[in-house]
């Protein structure tokens, strides 16, 4: 079963709670920016994830990948879509075809590219 956005954010606030009193809801609201009313709504998935720099900044603020965080709330990072915008029928064809590779396959062909090896 996937977790979804706001129990993901939740759960990941509060273990880090458990350890640190710096993660309680009102603080973790104040420091991203957003009402603590707001980011309870958002971790009972009672209203829909914040805007992408909301979400980076919660990401930022709880240890976690932006990457990751906004895929759970259903974006993808705005310089991802610049890239995909450049080149659509190539980056569709590119995802299509890496969604079923095991992370070892799809992680070598990333270093491969990097390292420029194609």
């Amino acid at each position: 079963m996937t977790t979804g956005f706001g129990d993901y954010v939740r759960t990941r606030r509060e273990a880090l709670r458990a350890h640190d009193d710096r993660y309680s809801l009102r603080q973790v609201a104040q420091r991203i920016g957003v009402e603590p009313s707001f980011l309870s709504k958002v971790e009972r998935d009672e209203t829909p994830p914040p805007s992408e720099a909301k979400i980076v900044a919660l990401a930022e603020e709880l240890g976690e990948d932006a990457d990751v965080l906004l895929a759970l709330a259903g974006k993808v990072s705005s310089d991802l879509q610049a890239a995909i915008r450049k080149r659509p029928e190539l980056f569709a064809t590119l995802i299509r075809e890496l969604k079923d590779l095991p992370d070892r396959a799809v992680l070598r062909l990333v270093r491969d590219v990097r390292d420029g090896k194609w």
